[in-house]
């Protein structure tokens, strides 16, 4: 199964160029069986990079573009009546799919928003009182753009958390965004035309062997001693919360067997961190006007927690 998920990265690097890293903090994520909200400028490649990742797992692929007029039943479905049978039928929602990828999610208000929150944790929807199971592998990708804030509605602390890694997607260098120019202008890949590398059957053993690789004593301590330095930081207004250790603790996990090890090590923790908290945490007003970010005061803690060995 390993030998698969290699040639899974191999393909999946080889359609999208210049995002290694962010590509297999993705696919971590799905192993680890959580969501991912990417932020990013337009224009980066952070549609293409979900629909890869759907046609190389054969799943079935569902996009929602948000915006304020969108309602919930438009994410979750609604009934409708059959005036032919004379009944009432339910009319499942875009919601049920495999991966769904929810475009700039923060132009929606926070009603629409809050749709997802019961799909992403309780993998259900409920539709006029019925409940209704969601695909077994079921992820949310969500798109934000970080830099135009007019006519949006930021995502409340509690919808964020609900993501396992908030990627942030950054532009190629100069020969990897040479080498996608050279890709579009060849018309070298066919975007409708995705073979896939994996069987759902297979991803989801994957998953399951996933959930058996060790986290050792030692590196639980390690997790929770970067999580509690959040709450104790003066340059943090907000801390993590216990959420966020179980992600870091489960992301970690995806990517030591990524790596092809059947246990985590303080290296994975490290790779794991910064997308698990940059999202959960709250700097505080002063550390902003210094023009600190979150991914730098992220850097201090974990390099002021002492390696386990």
């Amino acid at each position: 199964m390993r030998t698969e998920l290699s040639s899974f990265l191999e393909k999946y690097e080889e359609r999208i160029l210049g995002q290694s890293l962010n590509l297999r903090l993705l696919l971590s994520a799905v192993l680890a069986g959580g969501h991912v909200l990417l932020e990013g400028v337009p224009g980066t490649g952070k549609t293409q990079m979900v629909r890869t990742l759907a046609g190389l797992l054969g799943g079935k692929f569902n996009r929602i573009q948000f915006t304020p007029d969108l309602l919930p039943s438009d994410i979750t479905g609604s009934m409708i009546y059959n005036m032919k049978e004379g009944s009432f039928q339910t009319l499942k929602g875009p919601v049920f799919t495999n991966i769904l990828l929810a475009d700039e999610i923060n132009r929606t208000p926070a009603k629409t928003q809050a749709a997802l929150l019961e799909a992403m944790e309780e993998k259900q929807v409920t539709i006029q009182g019925e409940t209704y199971l969601l695909p077994e592998v079921f992820f949310v990708a969500a798109t934000q753009n970080p830099i135009e804030f007019e006519g949006t509605y930021p995502l409340p602390e509690a919808q964020q958390d609900r993501f396992l890694f908030k990627l942030q997607i950054d532009f190629p260098s100069f020969e990897e965004e040479k080498n996608v120019l050279k890709q579009v202008i060849e018309n070298r890949f066919d975007e409708t035309l995705i073979d896939s590398i994996m069987e759902m059957n297979t991803f989801i053993s994957i998953r399951k062997e996933i959930e058996k690789v060790t986290v050792g004593e030692n590196v639980l301590d390690y997790i929770m001693q970067i999580v509690r330095k959040t709450r104790e930081a003066e340059a943090i207004r907000f801390g993590a919360s216990t959420r966020a250790g179980i992600s870091i603790g489960k992301a970690g996990q995806a990517w030591a067997y990524l790596a092809g090890r059947n246990y985590v090590s303080p290296d994975d923790i490290k790779m794991v961190t910064k997308p698990a908290l940059r999202h959960r945490i709250q700097l505080s007003p002063h550390v902003e006007l210094e023009g600190v970010t979150v991914d730098q005061i992220i850097e201090e803690l974990v390099g002021a927690v002492p390696v386990p060995r």
